[in-house]
């Protein structure tokens, strides 16, 4: 095999390579460690058992294989188990290799990558954070299906010519859904129901009165009651969730992260406890347990995130509770894997593709990357516009700036990406400057860049006010 690249070295001498698929698995080991060096195992545990202890008696320490889908899972944990180490690749960074026609192709050739040391290994996460992020996935697709369901809701009673969405801005909160459980129950006087929204409904009783009569098909009432039964039923599995995921957050260690001292002119994003806030008031040192808004779990999920991050990363704007656990749910709470706060943006997939030849960049373009903490990220950048902290005024300017508003969200989203790595692995206390802040320290920039620009070209600034 050397002899067929001379020009690369040996990194990894005993080396396999598996392809995986649905139903069998393709796997190669070199030549001169078995007779027929390319294997077929099926999909089965028995099968996967014995691939390990085959690759064993070859003498492989480590294996490469794509992941794919979800069917490289159970090889992966069998084969660690084993005591072989598994390099899991992108197929991105293979599939556009040629002459490779079939499956038994395909696995040699991973292994004369690995061999060489031609692949990189993929992000994995710790086993008890592994539990963390699943449940959290679940969780995450029963919301989308009480989403769903709401929308179902409303589509029925527009059928049926009732308009309660037009007269309560939420057909999910509590009003709607009493006023939705009494039409059900068989209720059709406009006013009675009317008598069920909340005292804090804007709507008067007449406008609510008004919006809830129409026609009650009886076809049409029994898609509403199924929509009301898949609704309740996410729930449900929403509150299963919740006490799963509160048991497995309360079994990780805490965390302590070595506190460094912040930069001269702090970037970040909201007060901390015991300091100034903007109407000059301290902010409280205590944690008031809070009624969960929306979809936010039963229990006190900002404490748990709190105490096995060992940082606060709701302290920084436009990261919410929930957008703060879906980070710590899909990259955990441990970045050293990343070498730098860059690496990390790039593994998000919040940095532009770039084509570089002899140190120059020729061509830049979109990453196609899906990762649900970089989708959180674009999230709570988006929520940024309005606020008037630093981060508020940072993101406005890239707004104004940048061709496109997607553009601006995925800038500021990789600048959200930084600030978490930066808390995560220094323990940094970021405070917010405020927007007026971060306008101050643009117009010195501007003002910077416009002197040097006219001093490369011989002349000299002079204040409207008179000359210097």
């Amino acid at each position: 095999m050397a002899s067929s690249d001379p020009g690369l070295s040996i990194v990894h001498c005993n080396a396999g390579g598996i392809d995986v698929g649905n139903e069998s698995h393709f796997v190669a080991v070199p030549p001169d460690r078995d007779p027929n060096p390319v294997q077929e195992f099926g999909c089965w545990t028995a099968e996967l058992m014995r691939m390990a202890k085959w690759l064993q008696a070859c003498g492989i320490e480590t294996v490469a294989m794509q992941a794919t889908g979800v069917y490289w899972i159970a090889q992966y944990d069998i084969l660690t188990e084993h005591g072989i180490r598994v390099v899991l690749v992108n197929a991105q960074h293979t599939k556009n290799v040629p002459g490779r026609k079939s499956d038994v192709q395909e696995c040699q050739w991973l292994m004369k990558l690995h061999t060489y040391g031609l692949l990189r290994d993929s992000f994995r996460l710790e086993r008890q954070m592994e539990r963390v992020r699943t449940i959290w996935r679940v969780r995450s697709r029963h919301v989308q299906e009480a989403g769903r369901a709401v929308q179902h809701m409303q589509k029925a009673l527009t059928k049926m010519n009732i308009q309660l969405a037009n007269a309560l801005s939420d057909i999910s909160g509590v009003s709607g859904q009493a006023i939705i459980g009494a039409i059900l129950k068989g209720q059709r006087d406009p006013y009675q129901l009317a008598d069920l929204r909340d005292k804090r409904v804007r709507a008067s009783r007449e406008q609510v009165a008004l919006s809830l009569e129409g026609n009650w098909r009886e076809d049409v009432l029994f898609e509403l009651q199924q929509a009301v039964d898949s609704y309740e039923f996410a729930h449900r599995q929403m509150g299963e969730c919740d006490r799963k995921l509160e048991g497995y957050l309360a079994s990780l260690p805490a965390r302590v992260v070595e506190v460094a001292e912040p930069p001269k002119e702090a970037e970040a994003v909201s007060p901390q406890k015991g300091q100034k806030t903007k109407k000059g008031k301290k902010a409280s040192t205590a944690t008031k347990a809070t009624k969960p808004k929306g979809n936010a779990p039963a229990f006190d999920l900002k404490a748990e995130l709190q105490r096995i991050c060992g940082v606060d990363l709701t302290s920084i704007d436009g990261i919410s509770v929930m957008t703060a656990q879906t980070i710590v749910a899909e990259v955990g709470t441990d970045l050293r894997a990343f070498q730098s706060e860059e690496n990390f943006a790039s593994w998000l997939g919040l940095t532009p593709s770039e084509d570089i030849t002899g140190g120059k960049v020729i061509k830049k373009g979109r990453r196609k990357v899906q990762n649900r903490a970089a989708g959180a990220l674009r999230m709570g950048a988006s929520t940024l516009k309005e606020s008037q902290s630093y981060l508020g005024g940072r993101y406005r300017y890239l707004r104004r700036q940048l061709p496109t508003k997607a553009s601006a969200v995925k800038a500021m989203a990789h600048y959200l990406a930084l600030l978490v790595y930066r808390l995560l692995t220094k323990g940094q206390a970021w405070v917010d400057c405020g927007a007026a802040k971060f306008e101050e320290k643009r117009a010195v920039l501007e003002m910077s860049s416009l002197q040097a620009r006219a001093r490369a070209r011989g002349f000299k600034l002079i204040p409207l006010g008179g000359a210097q």
